[in-house]
């Protein structure tokens, strides 16, 4: 049988909070492609890979027109909110979201989690929650 390492994490811990707080402000809620394109190459790593429930995004501009094709489809007070902090250890980091218009229902809640490799975001799983209606 192994052991468990009971020891505390690494000082070396990304900042899960500041890293998918900003995704989620600086990327999905950001309707200006050149502004969003530096977050992401700041945020992501070189070849980044997000999940989402219908398929496989590769790649910083390729995530980048996922983010922009929301945004448009919703209309222009369609907004990713934060829920709480961010949590996560060993790489992994986890964050509760909702989204819809200003002032308006909430259309959809979720989870991102995300791989961080060297402060950075290597992977993100998008997570929807089942609609309750």
């Amino acid at each position: 049988m192994s052991s468990i390492d009971n020891t505390a994490p690494s000082s070396a811990e990304p900042d899960f909070d500041g890293i998918l707080r900003a995704n989620l402000e600086r990327i999905f809620n950001e309707r200006d492609p050149a502004r969003r394109a530096a977050a992401l190459s700041e945020l992501y790593v070189a070849e980044p890979v997000m999940y989402e429930p219908t398929g496989i995004v590769v790649g910083r501009d390729a995530i980048s027109e996922v983010a922009g094709r929301l945004l448009d489809q919703f209309g222009p007070t369609f907004a990713f909110r934060v829920e709480g902090k961010a949590v996560g250890h060993h790489g992994l980091g986890c964050l509760r979201w909702h989204a819809g218009p200003e002032g308006g229902p909430i259309a959809v809640t979720g989870t991102d989690a995300t791989e961080i490799v060297e402060g950075r975001i290597a992977r993100l799983w998008v997570l929807l929650n089942p609609s309750t209606d």
